[in-house]
């Protein structure tokens, strides 16, 4: 097992103006339906409010403290601006307290500003990045993560994301400069069950393990095979080689796919 040794956070207590209570949802939708398995229980938390959209232009702000956050692998730091508003943003690499951050075209380029990606020198380290103009940072925003700036084209500019995708994003978007913190997240070694099951995880059966009305897999005396062409899904897909996954409007952006 292995853990954080949380030397980078400088407050224990979070803002209560940033606080919204946090109902378990279990995995379950609107409708009550399970649309996510294996979720339930888990530690009560409360949700701290995220500024993505680091739409406050052209007002410097105090980095006050940088907080943990329960409900995402990135550190979170709290910002007093001169205006007296306070907000959360994620905490990239570098970032202290008493530094300060600005978003809007006059920010320079420093960990923890934002601005459009057309204000921004190529090969820039980037994150939080908005896909549509105002909508707030939707991609990368995980503990380490970081995308690059490769070239600016007219209206567009070509991202590369942490996982080796080439995508095209409008110039006008907004993108905070640097890399995400807490970097060491990935080398984190749960090592027992009952940490997985503090984080809302419940146990995964398998199907072999269940009857032939509950899964594909399932029945037979003893140990059986699959017996049938490939394994399934619960719900009798093949679950190995076949491609399930939707065209998006935003595939057009695409430039150039992950490589395995």
């Amino acid at each position: 097992m292995s853990g954080y040794t949380f030397e980078e956070i400088t407050k224990d207590k979070p803002e209560k103006s940033l606080l919204l209570p946090l109902k378990k949802r279990a995995g379950r939708n609107n409708r009550g339906k399970i649309t996510v398995r294996h979720r339930g229980g888990g530690a009560k938390r409360r949700l701290r409010i995220i500024d993505f959209r680091r739409d406050k232009a052209g007002v410097p702000g105090r980095v006050a403290a940088i907080e943990y956050d329960p409900n995402r692998s990135a550190r979170i730091a709290l910002i007093f601006y001169a205006d007296g508003d306070k907000r959360y943003i994620l905490a990239p690499v570098g970032l202290n307290v008493g530094d300060t951050v600005m978003s809007g075209d006059k920010a320079d380029i420093k960990p923890g500003n934002a601005m459009p990606l057309a204000n921004m020198p190529t090969g820039t380290q980037i994150h939080n990045i908005e896909l549509q103009k105002g909508r707030g940072g939707k991609i990368v925003r995980s503990a380490g993560a970081a995308a690059q700036l490769m070239v600016k084209e007219g209206e567009y500019a070509l991202i590369r994301m942490p996982s080796g995708e080439i995508r095209r994003i409008r110039s006008e978007c907004l993108a905070t400069i640097g890399q995400v913190g807490n970097v060491e997240h990935q080398n984190i070694s749960l090592g027992k069950a009952g940490r997985k099951r503090h984080m809302g995880w419940r146990p995964t059966v398998r199907g072999s393990a269940m009857t032939p009305r509950d899964h594909p897999h399932g029945g037979g005396e003893g140990r059986s095979p699959v017996g049938m062409p490939g394994p399934k899904t619960p719900w009798g897909k093949p679950a190995m080689g076949y491609k399930t996954r939707k065209p998006k409007a935003s595939d057009r952006m695409i430039v150039k796919r992950r490589g395995k």
